[in-house]
């Protein structure tokens, strides 16, 4: 059985992963700030040495871009320096880490979905301090997976939350035509994860449901595929939210050049998804 070691295991993707995995077929490994502060150096070598997981799905990260811009040193710390250490730590007991990243280390003027092999650009902090952190796992690691992602749900606390939250407090809300993105459900990026975990597959991918649609569009089928279609007005703007890239769709080029199954269309998942859980909030 193999020991997988979560960081961040109490934030949104990694109690997500914790609930996903199969507790049968891996030893999961669990830890936050709490028990390994991943900025610490000697307590990620510690922890690597003493318990000597095979996998190490790096989970802990600082995400609220308004937050990051204000701070960041912290930012670079937690996001960057932070992978650093667990690069180099992992290599002592020659752990694979799956590293979690995100689309907005792309935000240029673009119609076309970014793959693996497109140049970054970053414009907040926020995605520059994860770009960091790929950067120090491509640099020091011998066993690793960066997993970029987008718009995930089913982590709690998420834009589906948000919609669904509105039904029935609320008589509109105004929700965004001008960003464009992938939806992805967290169970469709878990059995990629689990992919990654159980094969020797190595290096950068991009790992999000198939298709792609606007903050709005997302909305309407979230309000369709609960039943709550008509109960809620969705009102379209236009946001001028700069520290957010208006265009950030992903393709999934390095699974199908590699093989690999592609998570199903955002659609079809999203409608799972709500049909698993009632669409209720």
């Amino acid at each position: 059985m193999k020991k997988i070691w979560i960081t961040g295991a109490e934030g949104h993707i990694g109690s997500a992963l914790v609930e996903l995995l199969d507790c049968t077929q891996y030893q999961l490994l669990t830890t936050d700030i709490h028990e390994v502060d991943i900025t610490n150096l000697k307590q990620v070598q510690q922890y690597m040495r003493v318990n000597r997981p095979d996998v190490v799905i790096n989970c802990a990260s600082l995400t609220d871009v308004t937050y990051c811009e204000e701070h960041r040193d912290e930012a670079y710390k937690v996001n960057a320096i932070g992978v650093r250490n667990i690069a180099l730590s992992a290599n002592d007991v020659n752990a694979k880490v799956i590293q979690m990243s995100t689309d907005d280390v792309f935000d240029l003027e673009s119609e076309i979905p970014y793959n693996e092999f497109d140049a970054t650009h970053a414009k907040t902090i926020y995605g520059k301090s994860k770009e960091a952190g790929e950067k120090f796992l491509t640099q020091l690691s011998n066993r690793f997976v960066i997993i970029r992602s987008s718009w995930i749900y089913g982590i709690g606390r998420d834009f589906v939350d948000e919609v669904l939250w509105h039904v029935g407090r609320a008589d509109s809300m105004q929700v965004p035509n001008n960003r464009y993105a992938v939806p992805t459900s967290a169970k469709e990026l878990a059995k990629v994860i689990t992919y990654f975990i159980d094969n020797d597959a190595f290096g950068l991918y991009h790992v999000v449901c198939q298709g792609s649609c606007s903050r709005f569009e997302f909305a309407r089928a979230i309000l369709e595929y609960s039943g709550n279609a008509g109960k809620l007005e969705l009102l379209p703007v236009v946001s001028e939210n700069k520290r957010r890239p208006a265009y950030s769709v992903l393709d999934n080029m390095m699974m199908r050049l590699t093989g690999m199954e592609e998570p199903k269309d955002w659609r079809v998942a999203l409608k799972e998804y709500l049909d698993e859980t009632g669409g209720l909030q």
